[in-house]
């Protein structure tokens, strides 16, 4: 658990699922609560970058909608909406304890791009070098990748690649279900939380199955992903429960929690 209690630069996504409640209505208990914990964990000598998903589902609330629409169009109107309110709500719970945050919106074809993507390296270092947390989304008003449902668009991946991007020392996911299972969970009684994966594998992807949640667009499988991803650039990544931020603390301290996937740097 070295690579996880020793960790400096930490990635923490987390998604939809857990920062709204079913009706999509933000769960200020819960996100006041992650906002007080990363504040903490970065006074500890942590840096912290947040990805975050939820602008869209914060939009719905925010607008009264009963549903999430499908029209892409809509969806990126509900974006900008939902975006605004988050990063108010950010900047409220994280300035309640002392920490500056700041917008960073991200697109695929910024970081395709070398010399947009050394642009966006020079300013996340720039503001870590500030103390300031980085909370990273993508550009839905811009980008229609997530939107339309295709797979690099998520914000699993997103993480991954902010991760890489930044040169972390671990990736955190946050989520709905405390880890990957050796089978459905929802479905099967039985099913037993796997602690440990070295490495994705087909078979390991094959258990992710498919969405996890109504309100977001990834799953396990697009968390599977995410850590292929980080652990191919030496990135380890803890994949657990979102329900009680609180864990983290749990989680730095060397306990075993969620699913933890690959080593580390060497």
């Amino acid at each position: 658990m070295s690579a996880i209690t020793q960790a400096k630069r930490v990635v923490i996504k987390v998604g939809t699922s857990t920062l709204t409640y079913e009706n999509g209505k933000i769960n200020l208990r819960r996100m006041e609560s992650l906002c007080k914990v990363l504040s903490d964990l970065q006074n500890s000598g942590r840096e912290i970058i947040l990805v975050t998903s939820g602008a869209i589902g914060v939009g719905v609330g925010k607008l009264g909608l009963t549903e999430r629409p499908q029209e892409t169009e809509k969806k990126q109107a509900l974006a900008a909406v939902g975006q605004c309110e988050l990063m108010f709500m950010y900047d409220k719970f994280f300035g309640e304890h002392n920490r500056t945050v700041a917008q960073v919106l991200l697109t695929g074809d910024v970081v395709s791009n070398p010399h947009s993507k050394q642009n966006v390296v020079n300013t996340f270092q720039e503001l870590i070098g500030m103390q300031i947390i980085p909370v990273v989304n993508e550009n839905d008003t811009v980008a229609v990748d997530e939107l339309v449902g295709m797979q690099i668009g998520d914000n699993d991946t997103l993480s991954a690649i902010v991760a890489k991007l930044t040169d972390a020392d671990l990736l955190v996911i946050l989520t709905d279900i405390d880890g990957l299972y050796d089978a459905n969970p929802r479905a099967d009684s039985n099913a037993k939380r796997i602690p440990f994966v070295r490495e994705v594998t087909p078979e390991v992807v094959a258990l992710a199955g498919g969405t996890g949640s109504n309100r977001g667009t990834g799953g396990m499988r697009t968390k599977v992903s995410a850590a292929a991803i980080a652990n191919e650039a030496g990135i380890c990544c803890c994949v657990m429960s979102g329900a009680n931020p609180k864990n983290l603390y749990h989680l730095f301290d060397g306990e075993q929690i969620g699913t933890v996937f690959g080593t580390g740097k060497q």
